[in-house]
């Protein structure tokens, strides 16, 4: 109590005609991400909830943990193993390793976006919006871990000031605002996402890891069939997670956990989820009866980021369909079109970010029709 207390004393300094009036979008900020707003109102209608926006978007950031921690393993991991010292290192020097090599990512994500943040809501005069919590972790875990900053920072600012306060922030953007920051950095620096030397932290980093030489490389295993080559790693290796690739993605058993947590909160669709693998799953089955791809159907399931955004990204509750029958449609399209684009566009092996931001472009479309349909299903009725 005696934080509330604290926060309770301090606030007429915040109020109209306190000293630090200019700075109340941060002490409501703060006061609302540590404890649970006490505002109540005062007239017309209201629907109350047990959990606030704020709550939910730290359940998200919970359940983002275990492909978070074992995406920083997994650093410390390749880097070992690209160097030949793989038998030389140990579980915790790998994780340290990678620990130290995201941290500035998520620095730099979180100090750029929610910097923006506060100076945007200073300046309208509003509440600091809890978006960003999830953002700027996404944001960190679906770009190679050895991504410029400066590129990183560049694409948070592009993201968060024209992707999501353009259009009137949290919850009224259009576009998935982590995706939006991946797919600038992979139209505007193409070589700091794509190919086979940035997938592996390379130099030492306090006397841990080990420095690789300038000419290492070493290729997702969609990277490889989009070359021409064969997936070289067990589906085991792929279901831990053991491969190269963006440092959240990688791990279909991190992933599943997160989605169990979002799933038993009741915070993502399992509507929207389910169906993205199925849809994905019947395009994929379709071309490997067509001998289109040289994969095994299932695979497409749990190579690349397609897992990390059927669970974090298509599941978003402000870019995906809101309807419970176009959440089935958005996830069938999202699923599908994830396949289409690796199966037939090699330039673009991945999918899953181009499908995803389609899905967003149409889900309002979607929806409309969903209720359109619904609303002359009655009126047909009505007549009868």
């Amino acid at each position: 109590m005696s934080l509330r207390n604290y926060l309770d004393k301090i606030r007429p300094n915040f109020e109209k005609g306190g000293k630090l009036h200019a700075l109340k979008s941060v002490y409501d900020g703060m006061e609302t991400f540590l404890y649970v707003p006490r505002d109540t109102s005062k007239n017309g209608a209201s629907i109350h909830d047990a959990i606030d926006s704020k709550r939910i978007m730290s359940i998200v950031v919970i359940s983002l943990l275990p492909a978070m921690l074992f995406g920083m393993y997994n650093i410390g991991y390749q880097n070992a193993l690209s160097a030949g010292h793989i038998g030389d290192a140990t579980f915790w020097g790998m994780f340290v390793y990678g620990l130290l090599a995201l941290l500035p990512n998520i620095l730099v994500s979180y100090i750029v976006g929610l910097g923006i943040e506060f100076i945007w809501a200073q300046w309208k005069g509003e509440e600091i919006q809890e978006g960003y919590l999830v953002s700027g972790i996404l944001i960190p875990l679906i770009v190679p871990v050895t991504i410029p900053l400066w590129t990183l920072a560049l694409a948070i600012a592009f993201s968060v000031i024209f992707a999501k306060e353009i259009f009137g922030g949290t919850g009224m953007n259009i576009f998935n605002v982590a995706l939006i920051a991946r797919a600038f950095l992979f139209f505007a620096y193409p070589s700091k996402m794509t190919g086979d030397t940035i997938w592996v932290a390379d130099g030492s980093i306090f006397g841990l890891g080990y420095a690789l030489p300038d000419s290492h490389t070493m290729a997702t295993p969609l990277g490889e069939i989009a070359q021409g080559g064969h997936v070289n790693a067990s589906i085991s290796d792929i279901a831990i997670g053991l491969i190269p690739g963006s440092v959240g993605e990688t791990s279909v058993i991190a992933i599943a956990i997160g989605a169990v947590i979002l799933l038993w909160t009741n915070i993502a669709s399992w509507k929207t989820m389910l169906s993205v693998f199925v849809g994905g799953g019947a395009t994929a089955f379709l071309f490997q009866s067509l001998g289109s791809t040289p994969i095994p159907w299932f695979e497409h399931l749990i190579l690349g980021g397609f897992c990390f955004g059927a669970v974090f990204m298509a599941t978003d509750p402000v870019t995906s369909a809101r309807t419970e029958t176009g959440k089935w449609i958005f996830g069938l399209f999202v699923g599908a079109l994830a396949v289409i684009i690796r199966v037939m566009n090699p330039g673009y092996p991945e999918g899953m970010m181009l499908a995803i931001l389609f899905g967003n472009m149409f889900a309002p479309l979607i929806d409309y029709y969903v209720v359109q349909s619904n609303i002359n299903k009655r009126a047909k009725r009505v007549k009868e």
